[in-house]
């Protein structure tokens, strides 16, 4: 992911509603299934209609009759609200809603609508959806997972917050449905939990908050950090609890965790933050946390698993001098997802042949608790609706978001 530059002190005070009339406004993406329309009904009677952000509505939808979301939506809220077409631009204080039978995307504040698969199986729009608004928009994306059954939105707001951004799930009790929500929050990448209107209440704070309302980046530009002591400060103190040093890591990787933890703490100064984590160590793990965030999924990287299959696998098992030894290693495992998917796409390959070989896969990670859930190889049932046989995980290719085949 490339560097993104940290605003300068002249931009953090900028009104949001300026800001976001220059394009620099915060998208927020909100997931449902069953259940979903009471709780964004609730969550837009709590929200005001200036509030500078744009919303988007993924909602699971009858692919076969058309919806009646947008006009019942127009009701609880008074800002605009449209049921998408492809090629429409995104505007701030606009609610925006998915139409029937489609997988909608967003590239460069551009939506764009691909007819949905015929074929059987889950169609994991929320996903889909959001994992297109983490790459367009960075830390500018908020991911919010409300009512509905099964996981989808689970890897969308994993996405959203290894971008930087910030993720809500719907406080289970509340949902008339709770699977999504649940889902959302085993994951470990939701940062608050609250019943809808509370999401709406938080998100007028956040978005007062200069690193959220100041999302337009300067592309390409070097990142330049305020308070270079805090942020040594900050280094250290991750040092000295964690035992690891990341001196060496990307400053504005680090930086940009900061942020985000600054923002969920309402917090607008990187000095007052370093003084947060050296009174509260357990911040300094949340923060270590964040850093390495564990952003995978069985067989995240579609085209990279099919390179294996079709260039490094058979090379492998053709060399002689291996002796009839294959051994691999994930570096970076996080939670074991991909070492499982090599083990898997590898033992598919060999087929019969698999008697002939003596197989070794490593894997390793920083984050010991990542390594712990790696060893212990227990997912949750779930995973078989993202994994449908033949379709892998929607992935950005050349010329926009899609789902290649085999």
């Amino acid at each position: 992911m490339k560097s993104r530059q940290p605003k300068s002190s002249s931009a953090a005070t900028e009104n949001p509603k300026t800001a976001a009339q220059k394009g620099a406004f915060t998208v927020v993406a909100l997931g449902a299934s069953a259940g979903g329309l009471e709780a964004y009904t609730e969550f837009f009677h709590g929200l005001p209609a200036n509030i500078g952000m744009a919303f988007v509505l993924i909602q699971h939808l009858d692919p076969t009759h058309d919806s009646l979301l947008t006009e019942i939506i127009a009701k609880a809220t008074r800002m605009p609200v449209a049921e998408v077409k492809a090629g429409v631009k995104i505007k701030p204080n606009h609610v925006y809603v998915i139409p029937p039978n489609t997988l909608m995307a967003i590239s460069e504040g551009i939506f764009t609508l691909t007819p949905r698969s015929k074929e059987p199986g889950q169609h994991l729009s929320v996903n889909f959806f959001m994992r297109s608004l983490a790459q367009d928009r960075k830390s500018g994306a908020i991911g919010i997972v409300l009512s509905g059954t099964g996981s989808d939105g689970t890897l969308g707001v994993t996405d959203i917050k290894e971008a930087g951004g910030i993720t809500f799930a719907q406080e289970p009790t509340s949902a008339k449905y709770d699977g999504m929500p649940r889902s959302a929050i085993a994951s470990e990448c939701v940062d608050f939990v609250l019943q809808p209107k509370g999401i709406a209440k938080e998100l007028e704070w956040i978005n007062r908050h200069p690193h959220v309302s100041q999302v337009k980046e300067p592309a390409g530009a070097e990142l330049a950090l305020s308070g270079k002591g805090d942020f040594d400060r900050i280094v250290d103190l991750l040092h000295k609890v964690t035992r690891v040093d990341f001196s060496q890591y990307r400053r504005n990787t680090i930086h940009r965790r900061a942020l985000r933890r600054m923002v969920i703490l309402k917090m607008d100064s990187l000095s007052q933050y370093a003084k947060y984590l050296k009174d509260h160590p357990e911040e300094v793990e949340k923060l270590y946390e964040d850093i390495l965030i564990h952003v995978t999924s069985f067989f995240r990287d579609y085209e990279a698993f099919e390179a294996l299959k079709s260039h490094v696998y058979p090379r492998i098992v053709n060399d002689k001098s291996n002796k009839g030894t294959i051994r691999m290693w994930a570096p970076g495992c996080s939670t074991g997802e991909e070492t499982y998917s090599l083990a898997m796409t590898l033992l598919e390959f060999l087929g019969d042949r698999v008697a002939s070989f003596q197989v070794q896969i490593f894997g390793t990670d920083l984050n010991e608790k990542s390594v712990q859930k790696a060893r212990a190889g227990v997912y949750r049932e779930s995973i078989a609706e993202e994994i449908a046989p033949g379709a892998p995980p929607a992935v950005f290719c050349e010329g926009g978001w899609g789902v290649p085949r085999q």
